[in-house]
């Protein structure tokens, strides 16, 4: 049952280790400038800050996961770990299908009583 979130698991994983060298290595790069005088230290922090928010934006905007519930259960699982900002959005895609349906419905019937 747990085989599609291994392999989700390791790729979030990769992620999230991409993300800790990247900023360790931005932050070596940093030390080493300040070291040479190029930087001020002040100058490098406000770098390093910059650097991090830019890259956690780049991986929250470009890191797509999608997962597929084979089984009721593994649905409840998958509704249980959603933000409620993540529940809010679903439920109003729910609303909007369950209106796009019904207009659909209308419209056969529509159809039906004009023949």
């Amino acid at each position: 049952m747990n085989q599609p979130f291994d392999g989700l698991k390791k790729i979030f994983y990769a992620g999230v280790g991409t993300v800790a060298v990247t900023a360790e290595k931005t932050r070596e790069v940093l030390e080493d400038m300040i070291e040479k005088g190029e930087l001020t230290v002040e100058q490098g922090k406000a770098l390093n800050k910059e650097l991090k928010h830019n890259l956690k934006k780049s991986v929250k905007d470009n890191l797509n996961v999608s997962v597929k519930a084979n089984t009721p259960e593994e649905l409840n699982e998958l509704l249980e770990k959603m933000s409620p900002e993540q529940i809010a959005l679903l439920k109003e895609q729910i609303s909007k299908l369950e209106s796009d349906e019904e207009m659909v419905q209308n419209e056969k019937e529509d159809g039906e009583v004009n023949e």
